[in-house]
């Protein structure tokens, strides 16, 4: 696994906003990704490590560990079917479309996540980062189910409040850090504005068909696959006209230095080199 050095996340980013197609993946004939990495936006992307969009119809990748962060499954209402999810904290339950799993890993859980047989699971994978005195706390998770999740209504448009804060109305609130996720759905015709404050970074990926936003500092136009990041603004406001789906990551960044290889991320490496060791010794706990 490649070990990337993120320092500059400790400052404040030089650019005011940063584009990225992502790079493909696909594991067998059973998953298929988009994967955006921190790297790609200098700094913009904070406190986001990784975000995957991807489609999933067969068991890929088997029990593994986590450590660091938190990873995050938000599943799409066009998912088909049920999603596994069990890790060592004891849960062993199937997200359904439109749910989300948040799995704080922490200072080390193991994870194993799949499609049961016969369904399409829709979806983004998402690893966030987490402030460094909750990196060696004790794991957790939360599964928020679709029903319970606010919907917003704009002018021929909804939004789905999936984390955080919009519209004045009240969502889940992330754990250890100030994160909003909204899911936007725009009609042909359709806009949506987001407000929040400016000491907030903005990370969106337009998932279908071509939109446009703008911000206080700019404005483009969205193509399914190309994500984009920026600092700086207070309104964020999303147009269509024959109709779109886009999703916005909105919060506060956490401008700490950190190390990630694979599946976790931590302040050096040594740390990582402790927790592979824990991993390997079988002191990260266990499903079965």
């Amino acid at each position: 696994m490649t070990t990337q050095l993120i320092d500059k996340l400790a400052g404040i980013p030089c650019e005011t906003h940063a584009q990225s197609n992502g790079r493909k993946i696909t594991i067998g004939d059973g998953f298929a990704a988009q994967s955006y990495q921190h790297a790609d936006f200098g700094g913009l992307m904070d406190p986001l490590i990784m975000v995957d969009h991807f489609v999933m119809t067969k068991p890929t990748f088997g029990t593994h560990a986590h450590a660091g962060l938190s990873a995050v499954t938000v599943m799409f209402e066009d998912s088909e079917g049920t999603f596994h999810n069990r890790d060592s904290v004891g849960n062993d339950l199937d997200l359904t479309p439109g749910d989300l799993y948040w799995f704080k890993a922490a200072r080390g859980a193991i994870h194993d996540e799949a499609p049961r047989p016969g369904a399409r699971t829709h979806a983004l994978q998402v690893f966030v980062n987490l402030p460094a005195d909750h990196r060696y706390d004790a794991p957790s998770a939360i599964h928020l189910k679709a029903q319970d999740i606010p919907r917003l209504t704009g002018d021929r448009s909804s939004a789905r409040l999936v984390l955080g804060e919009s519209h004045g109305i009240t969502g889940q609130a992330a754990p250890d850090l100030s994160l909003t996720l909204l899911d936007i759905s725009l009609q042909s015709g359709g806009t949506f504005t987001h407000h929040s404050s400016r000491d907030e970074h903005a990370w969106l990926l337009p998932i279908k068909g071509t939109s446009s936003v703008t911000w206080t500092a700019g404005a483009t136009e969205l193509q399914p696959g190309k994500a984009i990041a920026f600092a700086g603004a207070t309104d964020i406001s999303f147009s269509s006209e024959r109709g779109a789906h886009v999703v916005l990551f909105r919060g506060h960044p956490l401008r700490q230095a950190f190390v990630q290889r694979g599946p976790y991320a931590m302040g050096n490496a040594a740390e990582l080199d402790a927790v592979e060791a824990a991993y390997r010794d079988g002191r990260l706990g266990t499903i079965d």
